[in-house]
């Protein structure tokens, strides 16, 4: 069922946090994560690290109900872990949080903010929309980022500014029902081309960005821009909608039009 607004917002958010050996900041993400009035349940899944994260994870999930803690049987990359997370998922809003420290938990209730009034089905949090607290880091990087948007945004018609941002909020039907088939970090091009064919309510809210670099763990590189591209291309014109999910579900502005008939 499709409401027009989460009225009742309590305990409606679950947060999926793929992580690959990230024992340097998992707890601290977590605790951060753990702050937010309206967390239902917050799934680490573990992309077969090689450090102390399973330790960690287990722990913190020992220690607070709103936790669970899942290891992948083998490395199948940030995308395969998201899957699991999304399955595991029960929230009516459902959100991606690195587990890093490069984004901010203090920031998502402004993310879910469009969700929870009933204005958006799908919200971004852009780095690059309202310039906040944002570490000065890779130019090539910055580059890469805008082309892959302005590529995607060609093929979507859509007018965003940041395409490859962790903060992407769905309200969960959207998410749990959509067929994810990329790998690596190709999630960020598939989702993205996936609600423009629903014809979703997308926003985009500012968030700040703390990047890292690669000594301090950054894994994301030239071979995901160059796969990023292929992603544009098939998810775009070679999939349709209704190989995209398994159950279409309804916009919000599709509700309201039923409500209003």
């Amino acid at each position: 069922m499709v409401h027009a607004a989460v009225t009742e917002p309590g305990r409606c958010l679950s947060v999926i946090m793929p992580a690959y050996n990230e024992e340097a900041t998992l707890e601290k993400i977590v605790v951060e994560v753990l702050k937010l009035e309206s967390l239902l349940e917050l799934i680490i899944v573990d992309d077969c690290s090689r450090d102390r994260t399973p330790e960690i994870g287990a722990e913190l999930a020992a220690r607070d109900e709103r936790v669970r803690y899942v290891r992948q049987e083998r490395n199948g990359g940030k995308t395969e872990a998201l899957k699991r997370g999304f399955q595991l998922s029960s929230g009516d809003i459902v959100v991606v949080q690195d587990a890093d420290l490069e984004y901010d938990p203090s920031e998502l209730p402004d993310v879910i903010g469009p969700i929870i009034d009933g204005h958006a089905d799908v919200v971004y949090g852009s780095r690059f929309m309202v310039k906040r607290a944002a570490r000065v880091i890779y130019f090539y990087h910055y580059l890469a980022n805008k082309g892959l948007t302005f590529l995607s945004n060609l093929l979507t018609n859509h007018n965003m500014t940041d395409v490859e941002t962790c903060y992407k909020a769905f309200r969960g039907e959207i998410i749990r029902n959509m067929t994810i088939s990329s790998s690596g970090f190709g999630f960020e091009i598939e989702v993205t081309a996936k609600v423009a064919k629903l014809k979703c309510a997308v926003y985009e809210v500012p968030i700040s960005y703390y990047g890292r670099t690669y000594e301090e763990g950054k894994k994301i590189g030239f071979r995901d821009g160059v796969a990023a591209l292929w992603y544009i291309a098939k998810y775009n014109l070679f999939v349709g909608l209704t190989s995209s999910y398994r159950t279409i579900p309804k916009t919000i502005e599709q509700a309201r039009r039923e409500l209003t008939a």
